[in-house]
């Protein structure tokens, strides 16, 4: 019985061997593979986690000069910010922040090139919305209304079509485009909730050009109809 015993244990052993000299070297090199893979993203989340926080700390720092009213500080804790955490969401949020408080300092070619910035290289996309928003604002302060128009023709999402056609309206208007600016006033009304506060000033922007909300609102059901 012993003898059958050691039988099994020896055939049983010499087919672990051959299958392990069949196998052995990809089974190795599988787990190579998954333990790199497992370690480099491990790394990878570490890497993350440390740029959000470095991102964050310079993020307050342009904060704390903002509120201290210290624009070269604003400028150039935003400039470190940029050069080494430019595509984090906290250097888009410093960005907007910065551009506000140099605006409010008479630097408005400053805060222009940090909104161009967030609206050209933010990884937000709601960011680059607001961005381009800000920035059409700005450019026509500076009467640069073609620059202004080409902001807000931009693509955004669609929670900002709204602001987006209300201030493509305010461009037109200034650029003597009557019939064109009512058509992007009519269309941020439509988009705009009827219980919205902001809905109200466009339509008094509509009232003063001359169309009234009711012709406005009747307006695509009568072009349906033909």
């Amino acid at each position: 019985m012993a003898n059958n015993f050691d039988l099994q244990e020896q055939e049983q052993l010499e087919e672990l061997k051959h299958f392990w000299k069949t196998w052995g070297n990809l089974i190795t090199w599988v787990l190579i593979v998954v333990m790199g893979a497992f370690a480099a993203w491990n790394g990878w989340r570490l890497w993350q986690s440390r740029q959000a926080q470095q991102a964050t700390a310079l993020a307050e720092a342009v904060d704390i000069a903002v509120l201290a009213g210290d624009t070269a500080r604003v400028q150039q804790a935003f400039a470190d910010l940029k050069s080494g955490y430019g595509g984090t969401v906290q250097a888009a949020q410093a960005a907007l922040l910065a551009a506000k408080a140099l605006v409010d300092a008479d630097k408005a070619d400053d805060a222009r090139a940090m909104l161009a910035w967030v609206a050209d290289k933010g990884e937000d996309e709601g960011l680059r919305a607001i961005a381009r928003l800000r920035l059409a604002g700005l450019l026509v302060e500076q009467k640069s209304y073609d620059e202004a128009l080409a902001q807000v023709s931009a693509a955004m999402p669609a929670e900002f079509a709204a602001l987006a056609a209300d201030r493509k309206g305010d461009v037109l208007q200034l650029q003597d485009k009557k019939a064109q600016a009512i058509e992007e006033y009519r269309r941020a009304w439509d988009k705009l909730d009827e219980r919205a506060d902001y809905r109200r000033l466009v339509e008094a922007k509509l009232n003063a050009l001359g169309a009234q909300v009711q012709t406005v609102a009747a307006a695509p059901s009568a072009g349906a109809a033909q």
